[in-house]
């Protein structure tokens, strides 16, 4: 199978076939920094991650671009709020978001502008723009007249006047119509500004992507991503600007995550129902949020709740402890090729549309498939499989620690949580086993149930008790 994606713009699935053989240039809306990052960007940032690594891991030699937008209204007014500067709020939430991307093992982007790096770029375009016809300025702001572009509406499928008579649009006289929407702001006392032809003001939102796209891409360029709730307003006036000024497509392909959600409702911080990033790194580790996000199709709703993410540590431990399992087996076994048909099914897989929900399946089956093979004895089985997982991860982003260490880090990470000594642990099997040998089985029964009130499960082998953390 080629690989194929569902193409927002076509509304359809479609081959991808690149511009340029053997290369991809990918554009991925970033993060407004007023705030830290909440589930429902992690969402955003582990799909285009994952889609950047596969295309990779399928040969091909990728340009992938993914801004940070820098100046807005909610950063004027979050700093405004907290009594600093725009500049000092932008520099404190972007060391925040690179801890965030960090934790959840995201692969840096070949480039990653910022838009008050680009507005020079910015004011040229909406100059062209008015030049055509297509924008004019009104009291220090310039608005992109929408009525002017003939296409406008064909990503979002929507109409000119069914847009209107739908939305709650401010009536600004100013406008020529309704939708016009703003290329350039004129600045307001206390806010960042840069001069313009149309007076001191800052860019709009929307001709921000513009610019930083196709200034590391050109246009068209293959890939443009970002999430369903970016199809309109911005991906659809991205396209009406760039196409507008320049006569030709913007984007090819155009690949959208679905929303975050919890119960009815979309995950976002103005509703004030979001667990951020590192709240939920700091609950089960980055990597299990990254499974959280990737067991799921990406254009599907992904429900959120605590117990789901739980419940994803504890599918992530259950991998490394097969994975620490399988390589104590094979220790000092030569490295062996990968398994043909494990990577196929993978292959297969991603080919579909990016379905990590199957390919998770796929790292999950093999890995029942191995523990069987050690419970009777068929090590030398085992070795192409764990080979094929190691190249999986390295698209899928899980199972890529060396096992044994990530074990001993979340036992560590746990006990310090819960202030537990391991030398108690010690003491308390110690305990347990002079019980057992004593015959007290109820004595060693309440000694193991008050280790696993503290998280702690005791697994009893050949060679004695071990003991394991036990995942919310």
């Amino acid at each position: 199978m080629s690989l194929r994606f569902h193409n927002t713009l076509s509304g359809r699935l479609e081959e991808f076939v690149p511009l340029v053989s053997g290369k991809v240039g990918v554009y991925v809306c970033g993060v407004t920094v007023y705030d830290r990052s909440h589930i429902g960007h992690a969402r955003a940032l582990v799909t285009f991650d994952v889609l950047y690594r596969y295309l990779k891991f399928s040969g091909y030699e990728v340009t992938f671009v993914r801004n940070f937008t820098d100046v807005d209204d909610k950063i004027i007014a979050r700093a405004q709020q907290a009594g600093i500067s725009t500049a000092d709020l932008v520099e404190t939430n972007i060391r925040s978001f690179a801890e965030d991307v960090k934790a959840m093992g995201c692969e840096s982007p070949t480039v990653e502008p910022r838009a008050t790096e680009n507005v020079d770029g910015m004011i040229a375009l909406i100059q062209e723009l008015i030049d055509k016809g297509l924008a004019y300025p009104a009291d220090g702001d310039v608005y992109f007249a929408v009525d002017k572009f003939r296409d406008y509406g064909k990503l979002s499928k929507r109409k000119l006047d069914d847009m209107i008579a739908g939305s709650r649009v401010e009536v600004d006289e100013r406008k020529h119509h309704p939708m016009d929407f703003a290329l350039w702001k004129a600045s307001k006392p206390g806010e960042p500004w840069w001069e313009s032809p149309w007076g001191q003001g800052r860019p709009g939102w929307h001709i921000e992507c513009s610019v930083m796209s196709t200034k590391h891409l050109g246009q068209p360029f293959d890939i443009h991503g970002g999430g369903t709730d970016l199809i309109f307003p911005h991906h659809e006036n991205e396209i009406a600007q760039s196409e507008g000024a320049k006569g030709k497509a913007f984007a090819r392909y155009w690949l959208h995550n679905g929303m975050v959600n919890i119960g009815a409702e979309k995950m976002s911080k103005s509703l004030g129902n979001f667990m951020t990033v590192q709240q939920a790194a700091g609950r089960v580790g980055g990597e299990a949020v990254r499974l959280f996000v990737i067991g799921t199709h990406y254009r599907s709703p992904l429900d959120f709740s605590p117990d789901r993410l739980d419940e994803s540590g504890r599918a992530l431990t259950r991998l490394y402890e097969t994975l620490a399992r399988v390589d104590e087996a094979l220790k000092g076994e030569a490295e062996a090729g990968p398994a043909p048909a494990v990577l196929e099914e993978f292959r297969t897989a991603m080919d579909d549309d990016l379905n990590t929900a199957r390919a998770v399946g796929i790292v999950f089956e093999t890995v029942r498939t191995m523990n069987r093979l050690l419970d009777e004895g068929k090590v030398d089985e085992v070795g192409v499989l764990r080979s094929a997982l190691k190249e999986i991860s390295s698209v899928l982003g899980i199972g890529g620690t060396e096992a044994v260490a990530f074990l001993e880090r979340s036992k560590q990470d746990h006990l310090a949580d819960a202030e537990i000594d391991p030398a108690e642990i010690e003491n308390l099997i110690s305990q347990r086993n002079a019980a057992r040998r004593e015959k007290n089985f109820k004595r060693a029964d309440e000694i193991r149930d008050q280790l696993k009130a503290l998280g702690i499960v005791l697994e009893d082998t050949p060679k004695g008790t071990i003991w394991k953390i036990e995942k919310r």
